[in-house]
């Protein structure tokens, strides 16, 4: 059987509809973005909430920037409205923890910028030729900067986290599970399988190319750890116990007396969160959220698993073994709809396991796109026939050994910026992201049959 991939229905939009379905798309991102930053007054915009994170204004006004750089001026070849403020707003030029010290566009001038930056932008959108040039080509470009806004979007709600005080967003709850008992576990047959894309217009370079690798055959969990899973792990003296852990991740464990994942405490009557501002006692059912690759990987190690490589996530995700193809999805070729998965800040929390059972994976794995981004075994590195388009600075200057890769986007990430291969990737360490994982195993002798 021929390893293929799904084709995205986008290459078949005629120009007319193409420019309509991306203008939309940037919209969508425009309106998340000024809802993230209008839900705060303009002392806590310009304040920063964490070390780790930029001042919302700053992130506003580098959404702006970036969106000038690539299609005012590069995609529109217009003049530039504001050079004088490149290097400000460029990530490369200053660590974040410097960022508040920077002489910053104020509130009102980046709201300002960003929305003369959008009013030329969409003018390109319509004047554009959406060919002819690799940038260009099914309006690449202009989904680059949508995903780039979302991804900030998802940065910003990550810095709402962090912030005290009280509550400034709202969602309604996720939907209930929906399905009954399903085996706690799915047995993934070995094999080729078709990883990465050549044919997703929108895909970003480290997804990029298709090629078939061999995967032996493995066991996989049906959902992430939920937070009563790790529950136990916590009670079982997990934190205490060294065997369990990486070296890394014991030294990292032991430097900064962490005991719990991000965010919970424990109170007379149990485990407790802060959630966007909300205290609220740690729900059971819902995937563990705010843990480290080393937690994560301690957790897997005392449940007698270990955590899948990417490329076994990725076929659990994608394959179909009655055809061979690789899918789009989880659930095949659609875009994702409120049935499938937990995405787009559209709730401000994961969904309890078996929410979205037409999300479930051919092979029967289910929320794996959607509620926490799911910590891998794998470094950061490109496939084989990698190359950097259209800037080295997306992805290969972070490849290496420091970085592990996330798949499978949270209740945070939006649809555009997610995809059975879209690759995320962070420091092992980091826990303000929302990240959790699902563990995977080796099949026992009668399991292989």
């Amino acid at each position: 059987m021929t390893s293929t991939e799904s084709p995205n229905p986008l290459r078949e939009l005629a120009p007319r509809d193409l420019r309509e379905h991306t203008a939309s798309t940037l919209a969508r991102a425009r309106e998340r973005s000024v809802a993230l930053t209008d839900a705060v007054d303009d002392e806590d915009l310009t304040r920063q909430h964490s070390k780790l994170m930029s001042p919302l204004v700053w992130d506003l006004a580098h959404i702006g920037s970036q969106e000038e750089l690539w299609l005012v001026r590069d995609v529109g070849g217009r003049e530039p409205l504001r050079p004088d403020i490149d290097d400000l707003y460029d990530a490369f030029q200053h660590p974040r923890a410097d960022r508040p010290s920077l002489p910053l566009l104020g509130p009102a001038e980046a709201r300002a910028y960003v929305r003369e930056v959008r009013s030329k932008a969409f003018d390109v959108l319509e004047r554009a030729p959406l060919e002819g040039r690799k940038l260009t080509e099914a309006a690449f470009a202009f989904g680059m900067i949508a995903q780039h806004e979302q991804q900030h979007d998802e940065t910003m709600l990550a810095t709402h986290q962090l912030r005290q005080g009280e509550p400034v967003l709202h969602a309604p709850e996720p939907p209930p599970r929906r399905i009954g008992n399903v085996a706690p576990e799915v047995l993934v047959p070995g094999g080729p399988f078709l990883m990465g894309t050549s044919v997703e217009p929108w895909a970003l370079d480290n997804e990029r190319p298709a090629h078939e690798v061999h995967v032996g055959a493995f066991v996989i969990d049906t959902f992430p750890v939920t937070c009563g899973q790790y529950v136990a792990f916590l009670e079982a003296g997990g934190y205490d116990e060294p065997r369990w852990w990486s070296e890394a991740g014991w030294a990292y464990r032991s430097e900064h007396a962490i005991t719990a994942p991000r965010f919970w405490r424990r109170e007379a009557d149990g485990w407790w969160r802060t959630r966007f501002g909300v205290h609220e006692p740690v729900p059971a059912d819902e995937p563990v959220v705010h843990v480290s690759f080393h937690e994560a990987e301690a957790y897997a190690a005392w449940a007698g698993k270990r955590l899948p490589t990417e490329a076994e996530w990725e076929k659990a995700a994608r394959h179909d073994p009655a055809t061979g193809r690789s899918l789009r999805y989880p659930w095949g070729d659609e875009e994702p709809a409120a049935q499938h998965a937990n995405l787009g800040q559209r709730h401000l929390r994961p969904a309890v396991t078996g929410a979205y059972p037409a999300g479930a994976s051919p092979l029967g794995v289910h929320q794996l796109i959607g509620d926490v981004w799911e910590w891998t075994s794998s470094d950061f590195a490109g496939y084989p026939g990698f190359t950097a388009f259209p800037y080295r600075e997306y992805s290969e200057v972070f490849f290496g050994p420091e970085y592990k890769v996330l798949r499978g986007g949270s209740f945070g990430t939006d649809a555009v910026a997610i995809r059975g291969t879209f690759r995320n990737w962070d420091y092992p360490i980091r826990r303000q992201i929302f990240s959790g994982f699902r563990c995977a195993r080796d099949p026992r002798p009668d399991e292989r049959a």
